[in-house]
């Protein structure tokens, strides 16, 4: 995976109050123990580099179904919610990536910190 696109992601992930990372091949965001997010880098061989997120109901199928060349359903978690945007394209819209990811931290964060990002919001 480009490193750049990793950095970027980290950078709008680790940007939200208390927010944390781990792991290497797999990429997990966490904010007070609860995963926001977490990237996929060639998982089971797709060739997609996807940071998957989760969004509000409904919302994961309707982006699917607006553009399935970029969003998609994750194994496992994707009818919980979860839905992944592709970084691997020609072209990447970071301030969408940023706003998936910030919709999918208010989902999870405490109030508090929610309240705090929702001002302030990631940057792309």
């Amino acid at each position: 995976m480009p490193d750049d696109l990793r950095a970027r992601l980290e950078t709008i992930c680790l940007a939200l109050p208390e927010a944390t990372g781990r792991g290497d091949q797999q990429r997990t965001f966490q904010v007070r123990g609860r995963t926001f997010a977490y990237l996929l880098d060639d998982h089971h061989g797709d060739g997609r580099i996807a940071p998957c997120c989760k969004a509000p109901p409904g919302e994961n199928a309707a982006l699917v179904a607006s553009d399935p060349g970029r969003f998609s359903l994750p194994s496992y978690v994707g009818p919980k919610g979860w839905v992944s945007l592709r970084l691997d394209l020609a072209e990447v819209d970071w301030d969408e990536v940023a706003e998936l990811v910030l919709d999918s931290y208010l989902l999870v964060a405490p109030r508090q910190l929610a309240a705090l990002a929702d001002r302030t919001g990631p940057t792309a």
